[in-house]
């Protein structure tokens, strides 16, 4: 298998790197019948990218083998932040598959990350909408779970256009990140919208970017809770949440996160 080295995954500061340790905590509440989620937002700008490599790369330290699908064929934020680098020097993603000009096996990729994987975007397409609707898609992504533990798919903003509402009818659950104090809640309410017209569970929301005065000694918190999906005894399934404690919010451009 061919490697691909994420050159800008760095270490996140002490209390952010808590706050996705909670979201990996809660995340794996929701059951393993979860295995093709999509991480998106309703605007860009929201952390979505940012939230959907850190919760991959978790997923893989804590031992599950996770795929990471960059699904953003319009605009690759993935590609440029983390500063993709391939063995090959015309390196082939995503939009070369679905073109049908390569097989999966060739925009698979193992990474400098233990039991990470990745299907990259190298190549951006102005309307993927047409590949994204063709089988190939979808039968990837059947295969990349058969394959995997989990399998994340970084989609882009569900308002801004059509990509990411058709992404999640082929997937079994959704993270939705939501910038505190920036995203409209009309705009979160269409987003959760969309997810429920394109049958695709909303398991939680993510909240980013939180930021709260306490007292003297925290200048700075986050708070964090989880939103997720269970079954009850006759199989139906239902919807509650759990809420957690509050820490320090690191001062990064990413600043605190939480999920709520």
């Amino acid at each position: 298998m061919k490697k691909l080295t994420l050159k800008n995954l760095t270490t996140l500061p002490y209390s952010a790197e808590e706050a996705m340790n909670r979201l990996l905590v809660n995340f794996g509440l929701c059951g393993r019948e979860f295995k093709k989620v999509i991480v998106t937002s309703s605007v860009p700008n929201e952390g979505k990218s940012f939230v959907s490599t850190h919760l991959w790369r978790l997923l893989a330290e804590s031992g599950n083998k996770v795929i990471l699908v960059d699904a953003d064929i319009r605009k690759s934020v993935i590609r440029n932040r983390y500063q993709l680098s391939a063995e090959d020097p015309n390196p082939l993603g995503l939009a070369h598959y679905l073109a049908g000009q390569t097989e999966l096996e060739d925009v698979l990729y193992a990474t400098n990350v233990k039991n990470g994987f990745i299907v990259p975007t190298f190549r951006t397409v102005a309307n993927p909408a047409i590949l994204l609707q063709s089988d190939r898609f979808s039968l990837m992504l059947d295969r990349l779970a058969q394959v995997s533990d989990y399998v994340l798919i970084d989609t882009p903003p569900l308002t801004n256009v059509s990509d990411g509402g058709l992404i999640a009818s082929y997937c079994d659950g959704a993270l939705l990140v939501v910038r505190s104090g920036s995203t409209p809640k009309g705009l979160v309410a269409n987003s959760i919208k969309q997810l429920t017209l394109a049958n695709c569970r909303l398991l939680g929301t993510v909240l980013n970017r939180v930021e709260q005065k306490q007292n003297s000694y925290y200048s700075k918190y986050y708070r964090y809770g989880y939103g997720y999906g269970y079954t009850d005894e006759n199989g139906k399934k239902k919807h509650r949440a759990h809420h957690s404690n509050s820490g320090k919010s690191p001062s990064s451009p990413e600043g605190g996160m939480g999920t709520k």
